[in-house]
């Protein structure tokens, strides 16, 4: 049975199912694209310039393969990750809902920070009460009666906005296309530790749950929908490359020129230098658009991670979800964006995705789990060497967050 009982449960319906996919697309891509992408795409691009553009189709093949795989998975057992991952090992599921609650819940500060510093930058409105307004509008979403439509269209709008304004200011930086082309695809040089950067901020931590567990709170579930829920999550990734690639290359045309970019906010200067105050403040929505579509996807992934431990949180989601977004909200007023907290929780986030990617492989091949499902071959092999990639770069980055506090 889906939230409005109309997916599942006699004729189906193909358009409430065709939307319900776009909004998992749109919003498992918009929780990827935050405060946290522009900055590390304009980074990495004038690290790499043209080469960069490599770097962002390799991170793609390798979320295609990530996200294939967790979305069927999930898809076929109508189960969300933290209950396969405590029937494949008990206790599994609650370790992963913990470390997506709490990497959730101080990334969602920076989110929040986000959403305030691209207020001010559009408006001039002062950090707190722009940080209150953003706030306000998410939980705006969730009051409503279908929050899950709304989720779906307010993760649709501000997506086709922000790719939007990302090429006008393509037009504008006027880059080198044909060198990024054939640097994209027959790279001067490379760097792997920058596409595995890539992929945890694609796929890691909550992301790539947000739009898998939409399909889930829908009923778009079974082996009926597998062709369906296939495409939603090859489209959810394609919307993120689309959005940044264009960013990539929106930054190639300033630097290539020369210019460098502000260390203290590379992605705005970028816009600054390239399209001038009319580029700065487009870069003001579209911060502003990422970091608040961000709040709304980590929220409501976090809360879905723990709605089924607990009663009290599966019958009264949308108030945990608001109250989620009041306490990233009120840290951020209170404490400013904890550094020392973000940077651990960074590194914890890294370990989510290899421990949930391997938990779901697991249960590909569990009849309890997935019934007669037969996951593909392909499919399982390319998910092992993920594992084994993210893994490992999960685990580096942890013993060198350590190293610093210690």
């Amino acid at each position: 049975m889906s939230e409005n009982g109309k997916l599942l449960g006699g004729k189906e319906n193909k358009a409430g199912t065709l939307s319900v996919l776009m909004g998992a697309a749109f919003l498992m891509a918009t929780s990827a694209i935050g405060p946290g992408f522009l900055t590390q795409t304009a980074v990495f691009t004038e690290k790499l310039q043209a080469a960069f553009g490599f770097a962002i189709l390799a991170s793609v093949l390798i979320d295609m393969v990530v996200q294939l795989n967790i979305w069927r998975i999930l898809g076929v057992s109508g189960m969300r990750a933290q209950d396969v991952g405590n029937k494949v090992f008990p206790g599994l599921g609650y370790f992963l809902a913990f470390a997506v609650a709490l990497g959730g819940l101080v990334f969602n500060i920076g989110n929040v920070a986000g959403a305030a510093m691209g207020l001010n930058v559009v408006a001039g409105v002062p950090l707190i009460p722009g940080a209150a307004l953003s706030a306000a509008l998410a939980i705006l979403l969730f009051l409503n009666k279908e929050m899950g439509k709304a989720m779906d269209k307010f993760a649709q709008i501000l997506g086709f906005l922000m790719i939007a304004l990302v090429f006008i200011v393509v037009v504008k930086t006027q880059p080198p296309v044909a060198l990024a082309l054939q640097e994209t695809v027959l790279p001067s040089k490379i760097d792997w530790m920058m596409v595995l950067t890539l992929v945890g901020g694609t796929v890691g931590g909550y992301i790539t749950f947000a739009g898998a567990h939409r399909i889930i709170d829908a009923g778009v579930v079974g082996k009926d929908h597998l062709k369906q829920i296939s495409a939603g999550s090859i489209n959810a990734i394609s919307i993120t490359a689309v959005m940044r690639y264009l960013l990539f290359l929106a930054i190639l045309g300033v630097v290539v020129m020369g210019h460098p970019l502000d260390p203290e906010n590379p992605p705005a200067s970028a816009f600054r230098i390239g399209a001038g105050e009319l580029g700065y403040k487009a870069f003001g929505v579209i911060l502003w658009a990422a970091a608040v579509t961000s709040v709304v996807g980590a929220s409501y992934t976090s809360i879905s991670f723990l709605r089924t431990l607990a009663k009290t949180i599966e019958a009264n989601q949308r108030y945990w979800i608001i109250g989620f977004i009041v306490a990233s909200t009120a840290i951020f007023v209170t404490v400013g964006k904890p550094v020392r907290l973000l940077i651990f929780a960074g590194a914890v986030n890294g370990l989510i995705l290899p421990v949930a990617l391997v938990s779901m492989l697991l249960a590909a091949h569990r009849k309890d789990i997935v019934g007669d499902y037969k996951h593909p071959l392909w499919m399982s092999i390319m998910g092992y060497i993920m594992v084994a990639f993210t893994g490992w770069m999960g685990v580096t980055s942890l013993t060198k967050i350590l190293d610093m506090f210690k």
